[in-house]
């Protein structure tokens, strides 16, 4: 089957019924939670949509398996794929040592303009969980994904160039920089982060989420973490006035609480204070939209309140183009051993089905995870934090979640 190009027109995607679909398989263990994980996806399409509707999946290279077969750790060819068929999935990625590529992942995002970083944390039912009530956590992170300290404009202690960036800094700005400092410069803009905060709360509205939450360290970074709160307010104002509300103006209006008027309450925090928030409240926010760093972080501590990486799905989100990933690493010393858990990859899957509109399916694959994990049919991650598991292997994990997805009836 040849399949047919997933379009974007009017700010949407065209989605046929058999769209190509790129894929990397990944490094390390990525073909393991390939295989797992492509098995559960096409399970859940042909159970849903009774043969209607099929994924074509057209291989793509980028990692260890490119630098092999290419000499190149990211062709261009492969840049020039998601380009085409603008919705993709990979496995993890190893970062090469040398070369002049700081990372392929963050490459990726920077060279296709995946300016946000889009990164669900729900608990699922049955799934180890070092709180209490791991079911109170539900947040959709939006992370910038182009700037901050990721843009990697960096000058290394002692070099002429950090104490030519440091003189500068102190002849011009009268900046108190020791010698000898290493050197970082942190560019944030208001074009990317009100692009950010648009997408945050256009997810917000179509998904029916009561809150976009900016998180930032503005009390101390005035002008860059600072700054990005302050877009985020002028572009919720400017371009979804109607539709948000300010957290201040809403408390105004709504003095005892309770239920809002239908708009998205648009609240700000300090970046510190948001880690304890999601240990202690997470049930009060909704949507977080932050700066680079600060996205990074918070993900990942969410993450672990709901049986950590291995659980955590992520997806990197721009305007027409989008690729979705395992968070994890490669963990290369389980490559090739059918061991770990597929499930960060499977998730990423629900993630890039609910992107092109195949919500059922989506659901299919949530619902199977969920018994099988309820089955205590899981892999040696979960096995060992449950009594009286089943650990069974990735392939057979994957099987397990198959055989739970419901068939339409």
């Amino acid at each position: 089957m040849s399949g047919t190009h997933i379009e974007w027109k009017d700010d949407a995607y065209v989605v046929p019924n058999d769209p190509v679909i790129p894929f990397i398989e990944g490094d390390g263990i990525g073909p393991d939670i390939w295989r797992a994980a492509r098995h559960v996806f096409d399970q859940a399409v042909a159970r849903t949509y009774g043969g209607e509707r099929q994924i074509v999946w057209k291989e793509i290279l980028a990692g260890e398996k490119a630098q092999k077969q290419t000499g190149e750790w990211l062709p261009q060819a492969t840049l020039d794929a998601i380009r085409e068929y603008r919705v993709a999935i990979k496995g993890p990625l190893t970062t090469p040592v040398g070369g002049g590529i700081r990372s392929l992942n963050v490459s990726l995002r920077q060279l296709l303009d995946l300016y946000a970083c889009v990164r669900p944390v729900r608990w699922l039912k049955g799934v180890p969980s070092p709180v209490k009530n791991p079911n109170s956590m539900n947040v959709v992170i939006f992370r910038e994904n182009l700037e901050d300290v990721y843009a990697g404009i960096e000058y290394e202690a002692g070099s002429d160039a950090a104490d030519q960036v440091r003189r500068f800094l102190v002849d011009n700005f009268s900046a108190e920089i020791d010698e000898g400092s290493a050197i970082g410069i942190k560019p944030m803009s208001a074009r990317n982060s009100k692009r950010l905060v648009s997408k945050a709360i256009r997810f917000a509205l179509a998904r029916g989420r009561d809150s976009v939450t900016l998180v930032h360290k503005g009390n101390i970074m005035k002008f860059t973490e600072g700054a990005f709160r302050d877009w985020g307010y002028e572009v919720a104002k400017e371009r979804f006035g109607d539709k948000t509300i300010s957290e201040a103006d809403y408390w105004k209006d709504n003095p005892e609480g309770g239920a809002g008027d239908g708009r998205v309450i648009i609240k700000d925090r300090i970046a510190d204070s948001m880690f304890q928030q999601v240990l202690l409240r997470p049930a009060e926010y909704a949507i977080l939209a932050t700066p680079n760093l600060n996205g990074d972080y918070l993900s990942d501590a969410c993450a672990a309140q709901v049986g950590g990486l291995g659980m955590a799905p992520g997806g990197n989100i721009g305007d027409g183009v989008a690729l979705f990933e395992a968070t994890h690493g490669t963990a290369p010393k389980y490559a090739g051993q059918d061991k770990v858990n597929p499930s960060s990859l499977i998730l990423s899957g629900v993630m890039m089905l609910e992107e092109i509109g195949w919500d059922e399916a989506a659901a299919a694959i949530v619902s199977g995870l969920e018994r099988a994990i309820g089955d205590r049919t899981v892999t040696y991650d979960l096995a060992r934090q449950m009594h009286g598991a089943t650990e069974v292997k990735t392939s057979e994990f994957a099987a397990a979640v198959a055989q739970h997805i419901p068939t339409r009836q």
